[in-house]
């Protein structure tokens, strides 16, 4: 099936969203649209059902519909052109009884159909002639497979219904179990090879992806040097299954770089993997191609790149591992909707979610069909270890913190752990920060601009630091005249700090001086209120509790209908 666009599945109603999560057990990676003010727990919500689809399919994206299929028709009827070109459209009945392929015969919507319809457990309709006669749809071949000459299938299918004889040379066993016509002396032929050749008409040619590209160590203009062994090999490029490398290379751009240009992905091998082989004198390009193949390399001897053919297509997913990823996320403070579409993005795409349960919990259905791995707010440590070694392991790890992940938060605790330890295993990891919300930021936008002029952050947890450091600090912040975020206020076993740093603060600042008090920010519970410096105390807040207490200029607004509004004003001057 030719499908490299995760789906869209687009619904309604509620009623279908039940419908959608069943397809999407099948289609990791989908993401749910929904109209506004109908659905709920989608990822994405849409005002405009015709523009979201026409845009969706002009990009290429895979579309379901649980919908009628008229519908669809209709609304994508304008911009219909090309059949070569457009991406898989099927509607699903709202009750999920019925699965319709509508467009894109050339880029598997019948296995699509088949896929859905056996995640819903009824019969696909689908009603191309030759699939259903030949028991293969010749215009998308199974992955692993490209048909170099498209245009000429829909006569050469033609013909096979009409009665000719079709001769198969190369190997491709999704071919040799169907219903074909075959005859080893058809005027038809079907071709499956690695080389390039020059289609006819009356031959339909299929490329495998049965070439492995190894790569080891920096090479200048990697992509003309791979490009030149192709073309000396005679080799198609289409039959390129992806680049492979030590797993100790993975982190050397010209890996990217080549598997990019050539649009395939790349595959890493550990040391013990490659230790046979690398003994017996191989080198590390030479051993890592042998282990993708199985065979030996094609091109001379080389110890930074070798090219090899496997039999039969490199299946991915059982050779060799990806270049492990991991994402330290920010969620914000609480609901969804403070989510930045960067996360949300790297929520839906990750393997495995690490994380405090409560922090996971708040995702959602974006930890649908993730592995997650939960652990006690305080192991940081543990947790960062976790994750770096699952992501060692060519997993693609997001690590889940509430509010921004780079203050208070996981994104520290992993690169603390990477410099106190350093893995060698570690090194090939691609790691990136995806910035949150802060809970001060949230706090302050809550109730109106109190971080409107210079101001610091600063935890009372003593767990890492001592209170003479904490003590210091507010006591120079107070000095210097900054709003100041209380991160951590209170804990249960943690409650006279608050009271001691108000004291401090009251050296500095009038006892009227506004506090402002966030609690269960962007989740059920919420509460954000303004009380006055000298009525601080620690039972006014715990750890869900964000406090922001404002300098000397900060200023309060007191509205007609009862609420406060309070803002640091950004002239620093009376």
């Amino acid at each position: 099936m030719i499908m490299n666009v995760a789906p869209a599945i687009v619904v309604l109603g509620q009623n279908s969203v039940a419908i959608a999560r069943k397809i999407i057990t099948v289609l990791p990676g989908a993401t749910l649209y929904g109209l506004v003010g109908r659905t709920s727990g989608v990822d994405v919500s849409f005002t405009n059902f015709g523009e979201t689809l026409r845009k969706l399919f002009i990009q290429g994206t895979p579309l379901i519909g649980i919908c009628a299929a008229g519908i669809l028709i209709r609304t994508l009827a304008p911009v219909l052109s090309d059949k070569r070109q457009e991406p898989p459209v099927l509607a699903v009945a709202e009750d999920g009884s019925a699965v319709v392929p509508l467009l894109g015969g050339l880029g598997g919507v019948n296995d699509l159909a088949r896929r859905i319809a056996e995640a819903l457990d009824v019969k696909p309709a689908i009603t191309t002639t030759g699939d259903l006669r030949l028991g293969t749809t010749l215009l998308s071949p199974p992955p692993g497979y490209h048909l170099a000459n498209p245009d000429d299938a829909k006569k050469f299918i033609s013909d096979l219904l009409a009665g000719a004889q079709v001769k198969l040379k190369g190997i491709a066993p999704w071919l040799s179990d169907r219903k074909l016509p075959i005859d080893s002396n058809g005027e038809l032929t079907i071709k499956i090879t690695e080389h390039l050749v020059t289609p006819t008409p009356n031959c339909l040619v299929y490329h495998p992806a049965t070439i492995a590209i190894a790569i080891s160590g920096m090479i200048h203009d990697a992509v003309a040097l791979v490009q030149q062994l192709l073309a000396d090999a005679k080799l198609e490029k289409a039959s390129v299954a992806g680049i492979f490398a030590p797993i100790t290379a993975a982190a050397d751009p010209a890996i990217d770089t080549v598997a990019s240009a050539l649009g395939v992905p790349a595959r890493f091998f550990t040391p013990n993997q490659l230790e046979s082989l690398l003994s017996q004198g191989y080198s590390p390009a030479q051993a890592a191609a042998i282990a993708a193949t199985g065979k030996s390399p094609i091109t001379p001897a080389s110890p930074q790149i070798a090219i090899a053919i496997a039999p039969l297509p490199i299946d991915l997913n059982i050779t060799g591992q990806p270049r492990g990823r991991l994402a330290i996320v920010g969620t914000g403070p609480g609901g969804s909707q403070w989510m930045s579409p960067e996360v949300k993005e790297i929520l839906k795409s990750a393997t495995d979610l690490v994380g405090y349960k409560t922090y996971l919990d708040l995702i959602g259905s974006l930890a649908d069909g993730k592995q997650r791995h939960e652990s006690d707010n305080r192991e940081e440590e543990a947790r960062a270890t976790m994750a770096l070694d699952l992501a060692a392991s060519g997993r693609y790890v997001a690590v889940v913190s509430s509010g921004d992940p780079g203050i208070y938060a996981m994104a520290t605790a992993v690169f603390e752990v990477c410099d106190r330890y350093a893995k060698p295993e570690w090194d090939s990891i691609d790691i990136h920060v995806a910035p949150g919300i802060s809970a001060m930021q949230a706090a302050a936008a809550a109730i109106g601009a109190p971080l409107g002029h210079d101001f610091c952050a600063i935890s009372l947890s003593d767990i890492l630091k001592p209170w003479s450091a904490i003590a210091q600090r507010i006591t120079a912040a107070a000095e210097a005249d900054f709003v100041i975020a209380f991160y951590n206020p209170v804990s249960k076993e943690r409650t006279w700090q608050l009271a001691e740093a108000r004291n401090i603060l009251l050296r500095h600042r009038r006892p009227d001086t506004p506090v402002v008090l966030a609690r269960n920010l962007g989740r059920p519970g919420q509460t954000v209120k303004a009380i006055a410096l000298d009525d601080l105390a620690p039972a006014n807040a715990d750890m869900r509790t964000i406090i922001l207490v404002g300098s000397t200029k900060t200023r309060t607004i007191r509205r007609r209908d009862g609420n406060i509004w309070v803002y640091t004003p950004r002239r620093y001057t009376d």
